[in-house]
């Protein structure tokens, strides 16, 4: 088989081996682990900091050095002026993840990372600190015309999101929730996303490049937009029994249900589904959406059990059952993963090499130019 042949049968470099890295498990018959630590350990038993410091240090923090480092967190999150009048100029109409990409591309203008990286963690702490305020800041003035201070705030990522996002405590069911899914998204090796941060971060980018990269990766309903694409389904049925109906004439015609599949896990399914699923019936289990949510699911095992639910699915419900609108859904997975992008651009530049693959030419052979009076 020519390498042509095997690309088509594949597809968008599927099974190809583009690196080494020690962060991260994804498949390999071991489910997802974080520098060997399972993922099911780490949703029910870590705070999303922990994880955080974990991508960005490569060990779990003891509790002194994970208090120090919460506290650098939350001592990142205001914005500049010069930020804020940036944010004040883009429209409510304007997809949020452009929105993200804008914010992060203008930090790296307004506080760039030293062209030696020798600050790359500080910088990694700004990231983790400011995006939800970046989002929630631009949200309230977008929507509301007004501004709201950083100040004060719930300690931890997920709390502190929520509660700037709807300007009220949170539920603890809520923060919980969004804990869990924080540490689901916080890392899944070479992604799109990431890859796409590891080709920037290998010309010797500077981070914010490297992460507004990602982000334009991430926006896609291929990766990140997913989880959108998903609620979108969900809530275009009003009924068990419309849902049914309608997913099945969506078969029928061969439309890609969003939320289902992934290239990686296969037939033995995204760990991470069953882990925000628990949250998402905890939150919104006698909610028709819910119910609607596992039809589609129990429908799609009987007609494409090849194709079992991934995080995406039931990520979309959680989030609506916290209130969160819609369009935020792929920005929260920004807030989360920024820390594995980050680890991998880390570990890049540990040992880099430009990341340059070659392509198969299937153009057309040497020919002969014609003058344009000619042609």
């Amino acid at each position: 088989m020519s390498v042509s042949e095997a690309r088509k049968k594949t597809g968008g470099l599927a099974g190809v081996v583009a690196g080494e890295s020690a962060i991260c498990t994804c498949g390999l018959g071991n489910g997802l682990n974080y520098y060997g630590y399972s993922i099911e350990d780490l949703a029910e038993n870590a705070e999303f900091e922990e994880v955080a410091y974990l991508l960005q240090f490569g060990s779990l923090p003891q509790k002194d050095a994970l208090d120090a480092y919460k506290q650098k967190i939350i001592a990142q999150r205001e914005l500049s002026p010069a930020l804020k009048n940036i944010l004040k100029s883009i429209p409510k109409d304007v997809h949020p993840m452009n929105l993200m990409q804008t914010a992060v591309s203008a930090l790296g203008t307004l506080e760039g990372e030293r062209e030696d990286f020798s600050d790359q963690d500080e910088k990694i702490i700004r990231l983790l600190g400011i995006l939800p305020s970046i989002l929630c800041y631009w949200h309230h003035h977008a929507h509301f015309g007004r501004e709201i201070d950083f100040a004060s705030g719930q300690e931890s990522i997920a709390g502190y999101f929520l509660e700037k996002l709807k300007l009220e405590s949170p539920q603890d069911e809520f923060v919980k929730a969004m804990q869990c899914s924080l540490i689901l998204y916080a890392e899944h090796e070479f992604n799109a996303s990431t890859f796409t941060a590891r080709i920037c971060a290998s010309t010797k980018s500077d981070i914010f490049s490297s992460v507004a990269a990602a982000i334009g990766a991430l926006r896609g309903p291929l990766h990140g937009g997913a989880n959108e694409a998903a609620m979108h389904l969900i809530e275009s049925f009003s009924s068990v029994e419309e849902a049914i109906k309608g997913v099945d004439e969506k078969l029928a015609k061969k439309e890609l249900l969003m939320g289902f599949g992934h290239r990686i896990y296969g037939l033995g399914g995204d760990p991470r589904n069953a882990l925000i699923k628990i949250w998402s019936q905890r939150l919104g289990g006698d909610n028709v959406l819910f119910k609607i949510s596992e039809a589609i699911e129990n429908l799609m095992k009987e007609r494409r059990p090849t194709l079992p639910p991934n995080a995406d699915f039931y990520s979309a419900s959680a989030y609506h059952f916290m209130g969160i609108p819609t369009p935020y859904f792929t920005p929260i997975f920004i807030m989360s993963r920024v820390s594995g992008w980050c680890a991998h651009i880390k570990e890049q530049r540990a040992n880099n090499k430009l990341i340059r693959p070659s392509s198969e030419y299937v153009g057309p052979k040497p020919r002969a130019f014609v003058k344009i009076e000619e042609r």
